[in-house]
Order: structure tokens, then sequence, then C-alpha cells
């Protein structure tokens, strides 16, 4: 049997140099299942000859299931932060194994072998992602889940980090220790799961996935699928600037320009059929929009790197060879300042009671677009400054 270890306790259970393999399994009120995970897989290390641990970390449960693991076999950790990324994050940090496998502790995933998943780090791969969706049990699987919420994460997994994994949200995985220290994991919720493979392809890591099997809960799930799914989504949105901002923000910005163009160079605006297209507004629009777009996109870019998601990259570099915060100040100030004296000629041809028409409405967009862009410059040149201090 493995020794408890509370979260005061910094003895370690099992000595580093004897494990193999390390399951880690968090746990919230899983009384009724928590004990066949931790049988199993200390059967399976047994049956394979594997020298391994079973870290079961308590997140906080009100029932019988942290006396239910130790009776199992299992070392349990204690968790106080709530949370799926939190209670990994513990037992990854906890355990000593080469080889590190993360489960659920719900006796949803099959943990009676183990071989397929972890096979592939002895051909050189340094995650093993398992995919559920080749071989579901009936009623495993909420069908929302299956063909809308997973498919859908795991194709802007695909887009933003270049990964080929059919089910991203899997949450049976082997990873070397080496990997776990690559990675440098820091999400607290269900987006870890995300993090674990946006980090592995970000940083070189080869991954795969295997078939294994996916049976319904006995519980209750702890899952809140739109809460869950959002977080997901913000985590790449953060994490990836350049699709989440920086190009849409681009492309904005010069359709916006070329409107305002057409308002400027035309007098009556582009002709549509039976009508005339002057983009007055919407060209002071996607002006002003896709400048915030462009300014988000070297913020998130900035605190992206911070995090370790990704390295300096161009815009990055970019970003800290020219623009200082003195020169975005500047550059702000100097839109502003225009937007102004534009706002001032057009208030003097009003008061001298001279006509303008389109000419006037056209200057009057630029100079708006002006006095919002030159504001957003300035403030956002004081964020990017704030989030990139050493």
């Amino acid at each position: 049997m493995v020794s408890e270890r509370t979260s005061g306790d910094t003895t370690a259970g099992t000595n580093a140099a004897q494990v193999d393999v390390s399951v880690v399994l968090p746990c919230l009120n899983e009384e009724e299942t928590v004990a066949v995970c931790v049988r199993k897989a200390l059967g399976w290390c047994q049956s394979a000859g594997v020298r391994g641990e079973v870290i079961v970390v308590d997140n906080g449960s009100t029932d019988r299931s942290r006396e239910r693991a130790i009776e199992a076999g299992a070392r349990v950790v204690d968790e106080p932060r709530r949370g799926y990324g939190s209670a990994h994050l513990r037992g990854f940090a906890e355990s000593t194994g080469r080889v590190i496998v993360m489960a659920d502790a719900d006796d949803t995933y099959d943990l009676s072998d183990l071989d397929a998943l972890i096979a592939p780090l002895g051909e050189g791969y340094d995650m093993v992602v398992g995919n559920r969706l080749k071989s579901l049990s009936p009623g495993s699987m909420a069908w929302s889940h299956r063909f809308i919420g997973t498919p859908l994460l795991t194709a802007l997994l695909s887009l933003f980090s270049g990964s080929r994994l059919g089910d991203s949200q899997c949450g049976m995985r082997a990873f070397t220790r080496e990997a776990y220290e690559r990675m440098q994991l820091r999400s607290t919720g269900m987006e870890l799961a995300s993090e674990m493979i946006l980090k592995s392809a970000r940083r070189g890591l080869r991954m795969t996935e295997v078939p294994i099997s996916y049976y319904p809960r006995v519980t209750e799930s702890k899952l809140h699928a739109f809460r869950d799914a959002w977080r997901h989504v913000r985590f790449l949105l953060l994490h990836t600037p350049g699709y989440a901002f920086f190009v849409p923000g681009l492309v904005l910005f010069v359709v916006g320009l070329v409107s305002l163009t057409i308002t400027v160079a035309t007098q009556t605006g582009l002709p549509l059929g039976s009508l005339n297209w002057q983009p007055l507004f919407a060209g002071g629009i996607l002006l002003a929009v896709g400048s915030n777009a462009l300014i988000l996109g070297v913020a998130t870019s900035l605190y992206a790197e911070s995090r370790g998601i990704v390295s300096e990259g161009r815009l990055i570099r970019l970003y800290r060879e020219h623009l200082s915060l003195e020169r975005v100040l500047l550059l702000g100030a100097t839109l502003f300042l225009t937007g102004i004296a534009l706002d001032g000629y057009i208030f003097y041809r009003w008061l001298s009671g001279t006509e303008g028409g389109a000419h006037l409405s056209g200057m009057a967009a630029i100079a708006q677009s002006c006095l919002i862009i030159g504001a957003n410059v300035t403030l956002g040149g004081f964020l990017t400054a704030l989030i990139d201090i050493e």
C-alpha cells in the first residue's frame, strides 16, 4: 500500500528512483468509484511489471472518497483550490514517476490496461492523448458534447496550434516528466486540457493519440457545459492573439481606410445599381474597431509570452524595437490633435457660412476617426507598457 500524504506533508511516499509510472486522479465526491479506479491502476502496474504509484488529489470531497482511496492503496493529497486544473497540477507536482498518466476518478476510463496509452512514449512521443470518440459506450457522452462541443474545441485547437488530434478534450493522457516540465502548465480549470495541447505544439513536443474506451458515469457529472466551454474559448482567445485579434484587426483597419478614402475621394459615392453607396460612417467605425483589435493583438501577445504560451515572435519583436511608450504616446497625441484641428476647421467653415457638402462630411469622418484612434492608441500604449514591465 502506498502511504498517504496530506497537503502539508513534504515527505515522498514513494522513492522517485523506484517509480516508473505515476497515475494522477483528481477527486471530488467520487466515493462510489475512486477505489475501483485505484485498484485497476495498481493492478495494471502489477501485471505489467511496472513500478507505479496512484495519486488521488482530493479537491474538497465531503463524502468518504478520501478513505476509499487510501483503503484501495492510493496516496492521497489535498488541493483546497477548486478546479480540474488545480487538482491535476497538484497531482503532477506530487508525482515521482518518469511517466505521468492523468485520468478521472469516476471510472469512465479503463485504468486496468494502460499499455496502448503508454507505448508511444517508448517510440519517441512526448505526450499521448486518448481518443474517446471511436469507442464510446452508449450513454457515456451527451449528444451536444459529442457532436458540437468537442468537435468545435478540437477544430479551434487544430487551427491555432496545428495539432491533428481527433479528441482534444479527452482527459486520459500520458506524458513524460520532461514534457511536463517543458509545458509549464498554469490553468486551474477545464481549459488545462487545451493548454497542454497548445503548449506542446508550440514547444515542439511530439504528440499522438490512441483510441480508448469511454464508459457512462456512475456519479453526477461536475462538468458545466457552457461555462467550461467558454473557459476553453477564453483561453484560446487570450493565447492566440494573431488569429483572435491581430489579423481581424488588420483586415478591419484596411477596409475602414478604403471606405474613408472612397468617402473623401468621391462626392457621390460608389454607384450600386440605382443607389449610391457612400461609406461615411462605416469607414470610421471599421477604423476604430480595427485599431482596437490591433492594440489588443499586441497586448495579448505580450500577455501570452509572459504566461509561457508563446515565444518572442515577430509581432512582439517589432513592438519592442519600434514602439516604445514615448513613441506610442507621440503617435496617439498626433492623431488626437489632428482630429481637433480638422474639427476646428469644420467649425470655422460652419461659422463663416461656407458650404461644405460631402467634402466636409468626409473631413468630419476623418476627424472623428483620428480622435477615437488617437485616444485608443494613447491608452493602449500604457496598457502594453504595463504588461511588458520586466
